[in-house]
């Protein structure tokens, strides 16, 4: 994948302002993309857009292939006629600086609701034709994925594994008095996709007019509650009942001394190659008719991954099992016509990872917050990169730089005011500047460094099953001095956005 010296913001839409509770891709969207064309940055990261479940983490959905309809935009909705502007009054009292998930999605669904009862009886005709033509073109998954939550409203919520067993087990018949009992449901549940592809791909289509690249995110694994595990059964290793006899995770790391218990079902690759890896090409082609470029997350779990039995309770004791590799790359290569691909490729990595990453050029990632535990040798400071790399600060698992600071001992904060060549007082910045400088071809930091913020503002704690992805943007977007901040930086380090003009690009005098 040939790119191009670039720089770019990570912020999850969820995390932008607005009124309704949660960010949006309604105006603020909209003005969040100006704000990237006007810094000159050309590339905008956000995490995985499925449908959040428990503990609201976008790493665990319903679905691989659908939408988060509570990304919805209401300001949409009623500029497209599909909601009334008395829906819009007398709104809950949200908090500014993060999504409270427990008003935020009742409120969401309702509005949704209301917009759906509007579009059945007072639709434009020309919106009706978009809703049949996105379902045709959106069937074979989308199908599925609507009986799939209409039958899960219908259970309460619980997880597909408690269902009856002509349900659970996907019967034909049962799946036929489903399709017809719960008729209005599946449609509630199509429209609400249908509004979700409608705005994504507006945004989407304005963002890459302003020249700016949307990096998406692919989790590994899928969530064991998800219509993928229910429709795909013998894809994963699971029992008679359906619950996971090995499930996912790493073991004792730099993030937690116990390991990461994720418990999601792992893959039977066995079956998966059998059909030409037929829901991976699937998987990927719908990702990337969304985002421009693929961060694919758990690089490391194509090569090999850690088998945890499916009861265990932490994921300290397991086993490396080897995955498909390089067949599988290339075959989605074949499949796909390239790989437009970022391989996040963090933790432990073999020779066999890198072997797969570099013969597929595929950019791996480095974080600056990593490289100041060991010595200069380290292969996180930037004096060590090549350019076929991408540098973060830090992640969304990762503290923002200043939380970091904070907390890291002292001999890491003296390696590090040395090696920036500063007195820590502004540490995100000092970060973000090397990170810029450096020879990597995109550098990336998350939106809280360029305003300095701590832990408040931390977006998740890898292993905590809940109070994550909860952080909001307060600051104004039309802030001119944070705008010529970041503008300054791109020009000084030759990773300005090629469609903006460089004549409004300039040094800031100190």
């Amino acid at each position: 994948m040939e790119l191009n010296r670039s720089a770019g913001i990570l912020l999850h839409p969820t995390s932008l302002p607005g009124p309704y509770g949660i960010g949006d891709l309604g105006d603020c969207a909209y003005r969040w993309v100006d704000f990237l064309f006007g810094t000159n940055c050309s590339l905008w990261q956000i995490l995985p857009l499925g449908p959040t479940g428990f503990g609201d983490s976008p790493y665990q959905c319903f679905s691989a292939m659908a939408g988060n309809p509570y990304l919805v935009s209401p300001y949409m909705l009623l500029k497209d006629g599909l909601l009334h502007s008395d829906d819009l009054v007398n709104l809950p009292e949200f908090p500014d600086h993060e999504v409270d998930f427990g008003k935020a999605i009742p409120f969401k669904l309702g509005i949704l609701d209301r917009s759906f009862h509007q579009f059945q009886h007072s639709a434009p005709k020309e919106i009706k034709i978009e809703f049949e033509e996105f379902f045709s073109d959106q069937e074979e998954w989308l199908s599925d994925y609507a009986l799939f939550m209409a039958i899960k409203e219908a259970n309460g919520g619980v997880q597909w594994t408690k269902w009856e067993s002509g349900l659970r087990n996907r019967v034909p018949s049962a799946l036929k008095t489903a399709r017809e009992k719960l008729n209005i449901a599946i449609q509630r549940q199509v429209y609400r996709q249908f509004l979700f592809f409608k705005q994504w791909k507006e945004l989407k289509g304005y963002a890459n007019r302003k020249g700016v690249t949307i990096i998406g995110d692919a989790p590994i694994f899928v969530s064991h509650d998800s219509v993928d595990v229910w429709v795909n059964r013998d894809l994963f290793f699971l029992d008679e009942s359906g619950e996971p006899t090995y499930v996912a995770g790493v073991p004792p790391d730099y993030f937690s001394p116990t390991g990461q218990l994720w418990g999601n079902p792992l893959y039977n690759w066995d079956n998966h190659k059998r059909t030409g890896y037929k829901w991976w090409v699937a998987r990927l082609k719908n990702v990337l008719s969304l985002v421009d470029i693929i961060r694919l997350d758990h690089f490391r779990g194509f090569a090999g991954y850690w088998e945890i039995l499916g009861n265990a309770k932490t994921a300290e004791k397991g086993r490396w099992v080897k995955a498909p590799g390089f067949n599988f790359f290339k075959s989605i290569q074949q499949e796909i016509g390239g790989l437009p691909i970022i391989a996040e490729d963090l933790g432990v990595i073999t020779p066999d990872v890198e072997y797969i990453r570099d013969h597929f050029d595929l950019p791996g990632m480095k974080i600056l917050q990593f490289a100041f535990e060991g010595k200069p040798s380290d292969p996180f400071l930037p004096h060590n990169y090549r350019r076929n790399c991408i540098v973060y600060t830090g992640t969304h698992d990762n503290d923002t730089a200043a939380g970091w600071f904070e907390r890291v001992d002292e001999r890491a904060k003296k390696f590090c005011c040395n090696y920036l060549n500063c007195d820590g007082s502004e540490i995100a910045m000092d970060m973000v500047r090397a990170c810029w400088g450096s020879v990597a071809v995109f550098s990336i930091a998350p939106m809280q460094d360029f305003l300095g913020l701590g832990n408040e503002a931390r977006m998740n704690y890898p292993g905590n099953p809940s109070g994550n992805w909860r952080w909001r943007i307060t600051t104004d977007l039309e802030d001119e001095q944070l705008v010529e901040k970041i503008r300054n930086l791109n020009y000084l380090f030759d990773r300005e956005n090629p469609r903006k003009n460089n004549s409004d690009s300039k040094i800031l005098s100190n």
